[in-house]
C-alpha cells in the first residue's frame, strides 16, 4: 500500500510541474508585401483606389508593420501616370483619379527604400449575377445554410473568377477561385456553406474577374492556408510567389500581388 501511495504522489508531483519553453523561431530579414486590389464595383466609377503596402513580421508579432515613405503610381496602356499618395503614415496609398478600363493593361511601380518594385497585369471582366438560390438544410447534417449564386459565363473564351463570401454575422468569411474549363458558355454558380447562419443573417457576395495567373496564385494560396495545409508550424510546400518583381535586386522579391478586377457584387438576406 506505501507503495502505491508514494507512486501517486510521485505522479502528482511530476504533473504539477510547468516549465516555460521559449519557441526560437528563425527571423529573416523583412520582406515588403504589395496588396494592390484595383477593384472595379459595377455601378460605379472606380476612380477611387487603394494600394496598402507593409512588411513581413516574425511569427509571434501581432501588429503588422507598414511600409511608408514609398513612391506608388500606376501607368496606363496610354502612358497616364495614376499617382497614390500614402495617408498619413499608415501604408495606405490612395488615388481618387483612377480611370478603370475594360481589357486594359496596366503597370504597377512602387520605390521603396531605394529598391523599384514592377508589375503588368490587365482588369478582367466579369459577368452580372443572374439569381441566388438557398437551402436551410444543406450539408451532411442538413443543418447548413447554401447559397448558390449563379451567372452565365461568356462563350468562346476562357475565364477565370475570384469568389468572395462575407457574412454579416462574425464568421470568417470565405474565399474561393472557379475557371470555365469544363463549362464555357453556360450557367454556373458560386457555392457557399456555412452553419452557424440563420433566418435574417445576410452575406455579401462578390465575384471578381482575374486572370489565370492569378487564379492559379490564390488557387495555390488557399490550399496552403486552408484545413488541408497543416499546422501553424509545418513548412509550407513552398513560397507562394506573385506577379510583383524587384527589378533592382531582384534576389529580395517581394509578396503580395497586382490585380485588376471588374466586381460585381450583391447582398443576400437568408429567408
Amino acid at each position: 500500500m506505501k507503495q502505491i501511495i508514494s507512486i501517486l504522489l510521485i505522479l502528482i508531483s511530476l504533473l504539477s510541474c510547468e516549465e516555460v519553453i521559449d519557441v526560437d523561431v528563425p527571423t529573416s530579414e523583412p520582406k515588403l508585401v504589395i496588396d494592390a486590389s484595383i477593384n472595379w464595383v459595377k455601378g460605379t466609377a472606380g476612380n477611387e483606389q487603394f494600394i496598402k503596402l507593409s512588411l513581413t513580421a516574425p511569427y509571434f508579432e501581432s501588429n503588422v508593420p507598414p511600409a511608408n515613405g514609398a513612391d506608388v503610381f500606376i501607368t496606363d496602356q496610354a502612358n497616364n501616370i495614376h499617382t497614390f499618395i500614402e495617408d498619413a503614415n499608415t501604408g495606405i496609398y490612395t488615388n481618387t483619379t483612377f480611370v478603370p478600363e475594360i481589357n486594359a493593361e496596366y503597370n504597377l511601380t512602387v520605390t521603396y527604400q531605394n529598391e523599384t518594385y514592377s508589375a503588368t497585369e490587365t482588369l478582367f471582366s466579369v459577368p452580372d449575377f443572374d439569381f441566388i438560390e438557398q437551402n436551410l438544410e444543406g450539408g451532411i447534417t442538413g443543418e447548413d445554410t447554401e447559397i448558390k449564386a449563379y451567372f452565365t459565363d461568356p462563350e468562346d473564351e476562357e475565364n477565370y473568377y475570384f469568389f468572395e463570401f462575407i457574412p454579416s454575422t462574425p464568421i470568417i468569411k470565405t474565399l474561393d477561385t472557379f475557371k470555365d474549363e469544363f463549362i464555357n458558355g453556360n450557367q454556373i454558380f458560386g457555392f457557399y456553406a456555412e452553419d452557424e447562419l440563420a433566418i435574417n443573417d445576410s452575406v455579401v457576395i462578390r465575384n471578381y474577374g482575374v486572370s489565370e495567373r492569378f487564379y492559379e496564385f490564390m488557387f495555390i494560396l488557399l490550399q496552403q492556408t486552408g484545413t488541408s495545409g497543416g499546422g501553424p508550424f509545418e513548412t509550407q510546400p513552398a513560397t507562394v510567389r506573385g506577379n510583383c518583381k524587384n527589378i533592382t535586386n531582384p534576389t529580395n522579391f517581394p509578396l503580395g500581388y497586382f490585380r485588376l478586377s471588374e466586381v460585381v457584387e450583391i447582398t443576400y438576406t437568408i429567408e
